[in-house]
Order: structure tokens, then sequence, then C-alpha cells
């Protein structure tokens, strides 16, 4: 069996792992990524619509021209001192040996680290966990199953079709399914509110006049063989279906844009897993709750944009190299989550280190504030708010706070606080 030793290893090649790597290559370290795939960029590359790296190169790109873009700035592919082992599947990780076994086409490999960056991405939720009655039939994709198919392999999935969920890649599959001829009939969201960016909802089905159908869900599917019906039906706000509000359309294609899930199977015995979001649990700089292992990215949390993703990688891949020359980490103190809170990245602050916060409510507001405080009850001082304005859970915040405001001494909460 093969033998390879680096300072940093990163599993996966998307803009965390990238990010990661760049950033640990700067502080001085050997570094290899590991991807499964046969090249670089992860789900970047079958995204090729445009929005990428407005924070980062202050230009919009495409997912391809992001991933290549990241990939020049870090020198992948001409740095000796960074490897990329594409096509490798990771078999084991001995936490005491920091011993990783990879599988691939031509054999086993044994890579040992001083430090782990975990940057696996995230799944999507498949047709089978929805638990929708009907026919056994083919026609139904996943949104990332059905733009590989339009966008790398030139095929197209049908001629008619309903798309369930209202986050981000469902509301571009149906412009992209749109703009290549197929009949988008709806698109489906079960919640009162749709989950996507305002200006994927612009841009993507308002421009088109594809209709947007709130509280609204799959209750059957019918066909022989493949997909020839869909039937609907409206939900209560508890998301049960109400009786005579079913509807049927005549389709070939269903594309499911219900959720992703953070990728944490090969690391779920090795670090702490957060049973609410499913994610990794990390601090301010990336650290999980094993000292050598760092995770960034979307197997954290679900970020709706990549320059956050990379930016948390290059946290991770400093953070990682910091650690791996024997710098040690830092201490790691809660942060309490307050009302109205449904996504917060990190889950811990470290003294001393400055901490950015990514944040999703857990409910529409009209209008309302992000609120930081440190203290205890009406002591408690504010140390970082937003302005007043409409918050969504589909809008991720992302709010900065340097270290000088921070007193170890006192807990920090955050909370959303309604505009009177």
């Amino acid at each position: 069996m093969k033998e390879l030793s680096f300072d940093v290893v990163v599993l996966g090649a998307g803009g965390a792992g990238v990010g990661a790597a760049l950033a640990a290559r700067a502080e001085g370290a050997t570094v290899a990524i590991v991807e499964r795939l046969d090249r670089s960029g992860g789900i970047l590359n079958q995204c090729i619509h445009d929005g990428f790296g407005l924070h980062r190169y202050k230009e919009a790109l495409t997912g391809p021209e992001f991933a290549a873009r990241l990939n020049t700035e870090a020198k992948l592919g001409s740095d000796p001192g960074l490897t990329l082992l594409t096509g490798r599947f990771v078999r084991d990780i001995d936490p005491e040996a920091r011993r990783l076994i990879l599988v691939s086409e031509s054999g086993l490999e044994a890579v040992t680290c001083k430090a782990l960056v975990y940057a696996a991405g995230a799944r999507e939720r498949p047709f089978g966990s929805l638990l929708i009655p009907g026919d056994r039939v083919s026609g139904i994709f996943t949104a990332g199953v059905a733009q590989r198919l339009v966008n790398l392999d030139n095929r197209l999935p049908g001629t008619r079709a309903l798309i369930l969920g209202s986050g981000d890649i469902g509301l571009i599959m149906a412009r992209r399914l749109t703009l290549e001829g197929i009949e988008v009939r709806a698109v489906l969201e079960r919640l009162p509110y749709p989950g996507g960016l305002e200006r994927n909802l612009a841009q993507c089905l308002h421009d088109f006049d594809i209709p947007l159908l709130l509280s609204t869900t799959v209750a059957e599917v019918r066909g022989k063989g493949r997909l020839e019906e869909v039937v609907t039906v409206q939900v209560d706000e508890n998301h049960n279906p109400i009786k005579g509000t079913e509807r049927s359309f005549a389709v070939d294609t269903l594309v499911l844009s219900v959720g992703l899930v953070p990728s944490t199977t090969p690391v779920m015995d090795l670090v702490t897993v957060d049973p609410r979001s499913r994610g990794v649990v990390v601090d301010a700089i990336m650290g999980t709750n094993r000292d050598w292992v760092f995770a960034a990215g979307n197997c954290t949390v679900i970020y709706d944009l990549v320059d956050y993703v990379t930016d948390e990688g290059i946290v991770a891949g400093r953070s990682a190299a910091r650690f791996a020359r024997g710098e040690p980490r830092p201490e790691r103190l809660p942060i309490v989550r307050g009302r109205d809170v449904g996504v917060m990245n990190p889950s811990l602050w470290c003294p001393g280190q400055d901490l950015t916060l990514f944040l999703r409510p857990a409910r529409p507001f009209a209008k309302a504030r992000w609120v930081v405080r440190q203290g205890e009850g009406s002591s408690a001082a504010i140390i970082r708010e937003t302005k007043a304005e409409i918050l969504t859970p589909g809008e991720m915040e992302r709010l900065k706070i340097p270290a000088a405001k921070l007193d170890p001494s006192k807990p920090l909460t955050v909370e959303v606080v309604p505009d009177a």
C-alpha cells in the first residue's frame, strides 16, 4: 500500500476545500486535497449560471469560472507543495495515527497528516425521504441531478415539469429548464414563504411568468413506467393537507429541490455533529471538538453564497496549518442561540479571535434586527446589531465582530428582535 504524508490534508475540492488549501499553503504547509470526482470544483462545475464571485472577485462569474479563478489563485497543478488526489474515496480515518485510508481505481493509499480540513459539502434530500405515495415511476429527479443532465450531459429530463421546493437551486432550474424549451408548470413550496434569494425569485420566476404556489406540496405521483401526473394539495400551518384543494398536473418530470443536508457520514464518529443542523460543529477558527480536525463549507451549515464558503475554507486552512506547525488551539466558549434564530454558525467563539457569524432567522419578519449581546439580563450590552429590515430564512446574514469587542468573562447571545 502506498504511503503519503502531508502537513495538512483537505477532504473535498470545492470552494471550501480549495480555499482551505490556498490558505494552508500560504502558511507554509504541505497540502493534499482529496477529491472523489475526477477534477476540482465540486458542484461549481455544473452551475453555469452567473452570480458567483460578487463578494470575493467583485464580478459576476459562472460556477466553472469561479472554480477556475480559485484554482489559479491557489496555483493548483503548478505548486509542488499542493497535491490534488482525484478519484479517491475515504475508507477509514484512524484518529490516533491521524491516518486516512483512501480507495481508488489504482488501489489503497495511506495518507498521514498533522491536521485535517473536512470540506465535503452537502447532499440533496432524495424522493424516498418525502414519503409521497403513488406509482413507482421514472421522471423524478433531484435538482442537482437535473442540473447535471442539462448542463454537463446535454440531455433534457423531460418536456413538462413541476418543481417541488423554492430553494435557490429549484428556482435556478425552473429558469434553466424553461430556457431549454421545457414547460415548467409551477414551482411548489409547502411553506407559506419562498426559500430562495429574492434575486432568484425575480430573475428565475417573475421574469419568466412561472407560478409559485405557496403552502402547496405533492400529494401523489401517477404513471405507468414514466411519470404522467402529479397531484398537488394545499397544506395548513401545520403542513397537513387541506381536503378539497387537490389539483392535477399532466407532467412527465418532477424536480425536487427539497433541501440540502450537510455531508458528514465519513466523520460522524470523529467529530461532534449538531443534531439540529446535522452539520459539523465548529468554532470561530473552524475547529471541531477534535484538536487536529477542522471543517468548513456546507458540511457545517448550508450557505447561500460560494464566496462565504470559500472564506470559511480559508479560515479553516489557515488554522489547520498553524496547528500543524505546533500552535495551540485557542479556548472555546459557547454562543447562546436566542429567540427566532434558525441557523447559526459557528456555535462557539474564541477569545482573542475575530468572530464572523452566519445567520438565518427561524421564520420571516417584515422588519427586524439581528442583535448580539454580551452579559446577562438587563445588564447585557449590545455589541453588534443590524438595521431593521426584512428577514427571511432564504437570506443569510453575515455579521463581523472584532476580537476587541468580545469579553471572555461574559456570555454571548444572538437573537432576532422584531421592530415595534
